[in-house]
């Protein structure tokens, strides 16, 4: 009987083993797939964004670089330290003239993996209406370009970097784009990406637009739940909790940065958002004002849209846009104004 037993034991155990096996490469091929089907979806998107801006706008994808991984997995292997390479959308409008210098706004995308995809189409039409020249960076850990890619995430770390390079490719390479009347915009991921680079670059950018911004990764670590808190934690991210390294978290964090603000800047929050609790934002408003800083903001009351409230395509949404353009105005000057609906309408509709 005590072999009977023995032997039911090591077999259990021994199909317990090969279950484990294969739950971990059935889970291995699904992440996978998901990432392939990441790649197509990207390819479709790009041909869509020529579809719906190729009108008003040339647009080019080029590949740059930033700087190495901040956390190499085989630092003594080929290729450790290299830069990382990664593309860029660049879109200029049609019909400028290019013995004249134009307003350059960098608008890096939102989302903790997501890419600069059509959603934010009628944005840029609008942009380009004004005569802005639009650079949009897929930063480190963005969707659509694998799964080694998408490990090199460094959220609020060198991802911040890769947005200025791109800033910077503009600057070197189109001779028409003004070095003094630069811009950074971005909503959610975004806007944490675009204070930061104010934070860390003020001598690069004339304004800063950030809506509903990341503020604070500690705050939001502790009202998200774990498969949010995982993709932090991920050995190939920052690979411990908030808990384990709360420096790491502030680091990251602009309500933690907000002492180096230098530049003009917008803030946009909502009381009924999803994504980002209005707390975090809160806490970057009081940060500011504790320092000593000049700059603006809004925090609407349950505006429709939640999170993407002034991101819509409603007339609420747009009158909304009106009031950030006109911010950004004063600083950067762009050749065409957007001041009334029926300015935004000819920009969404008309070549």
């Amino acid at each position: 009987m005590k072999i009977l037993l023995m032997i039911l034991i090591s077999f259990t155990t021994l199909f317990a083993q090969d279950v484990k096996e294969e739950l971990k490469a059935l889970k291995n091929s699904s992440e996978s797939l998901d990432h392939r089907l990441d790649v197509l979806e990207k390819k479709i998107d790009d041909v869509i964004w020529f579809q719906r801006v190729g009108d008003v706008a040339f647009i080019d994808k080029v590949f740059l670089t930033g700087p190495p991984l901040w956390k190499e997995k085989n630092p003594t292997g080929q290729g450790a330290g290299n830069p990382v390479k990664f593309w860029s959308y660049i879109f200029i409008p049609k019909g400028i003239d290019y013995s004249q210098k134009y307003p350059v706004i960098v608008f890096p995308h939102g989302g903790v993996h997501a890419n600069f995809s059509t959603y934010y189409t009628h944005i840029i039409r609008e942009l380009i209406y004004q005569k802005y020249i639009v650079v949009a960076a897929e930063y480190r850990g963005s969707t659509g370009y694998g799964k080694s890619f998408y490990e090199k995430i460094d959220y609020g770390g060198l991802e911040i970097e890769d947005v200025n390079a791109s800033r910077q490719f503009v600057l070197e390479n189109y001779d028409f784009a003004d070095k003094d009347r630069v811009g950074i915009i971005g909503w959610s991921h975004g806007g944490l990406i675009a204070l930061m680079n104010v934070f860390e670059h003020p001598e690069n950018y004339k304004v800063c637009f950030a809506g509903v911004p990341v503020s604070d990764l500690i705050a939001r670590m502790g009202y998200k739940d774990d498969s949010y808190r995982a993709l932090y934690s991920a050995d190939y991210h920052i690979g411990q909790t908030a808990d384990e390294n709360v420096n790491e978290y502030r680091r990251r964090s602009p309500a933690w940065n907000a002492e180096k603000l230098k530049t003009p800047l917008l803030i946009h929050t909502n009381t009924n958002d999803e994504d980002v609790n209005v707390l975090e934002v809160e806490h970057l408003i009081k940060s500011l004002k504790a320092a000593g800083k000049k700059f603006e903001y809004e925090i609407f009351k349950d505006m429709p849209g939640g999170h993407s409230f002034d991101r819509l395509d409603t007339k609420a949404a747009r009158q909304i846009r009106i009031k950030i353009y006109g911010f950004l105005d004063k600083y950067l000057d762009p050749p065409v104004k957007i001041k009334r609906l029926e300015d935004i309408n000819k920009a969404a509709y008309l070549p």
